[in-house]
């Protein structure tokens, strides 16, 4: 496991699916249409059920480097984040990741959350380039740990090597 000590703090790197963590609060991409789609999205509405999208529904919409939290329903973490992040190639990409993180992570802290798991914001179907989300995401929770209240611990959380081994490097980096 590739992992970094902050302080009392730590980040972790791991492959794993992010719905079936056991976690304060996980981070879903999402639209700023707030609507759960295909992928993640299908697989959070399915597992966690309709509340979920019910609760995004009564947010309406959400600007890009916002986020929103809702409960998880049926899912194993107490919040789930949904993070409007970046799409490729648009103006300030990189402003908007780091963005997007902070406000992430904000809400977690507004919720108390020790333990939160992040996925590669944007590196899907919005094709932010892996190296570049590895470089900003890794960075901004090194600084938010430095001085954060209650988030104890950030899991990375990886589906494949092309994910992997850029957040692994980043992460050793800083070590």
């Amino acid at each position: 496991m590739v992992e970094r000590t902050i302080g009392d703090k730590v980040m972790r790197l791991v492959k794993a699916d992010i719905t079936e963590l056991e976690v304060g609060a996980f981070v879903h991409d999402i639209t700023s249409d707030l609507k759960l789609g295909s992928g993640f999205g299908s697989a959070i509405q399915q597992r966690g059920g309709v509340a979920i999208q019910k609760e995004l529904d009564a947010v309406g919409q959400l600007p890009v480097g916002e986020s929103a939290v809702t409960q998880a329903g049926l899912l194993k973490a107490d919040y789930i984040i949904h993070a409007n992040g970046p799409k490729f190639r648009e103006p300030d990409e990189e402003g908007k990741l780091r963005r997007t993180v902070r406000s992430a992570l904000a809400r977690a802290e507004e919720k108390g959350v020790k333990v939160l798991a992040l996925p590669p914001i944007g590196t899907g179907l919005y094709q932010v380039p892996v190296d570049l989300c590895a470089r900003v995401m890794v960075d901004e929770v090194a600084s938010h740990l430095k001085n954060s209240g209650s988030v104890r611990e950030v899991l990375f959380v990886v589906q494949d090597t092309r994910e992997y081994l850029p957040f692994e490097a980043r992460i050793q980096k800083g070590a």
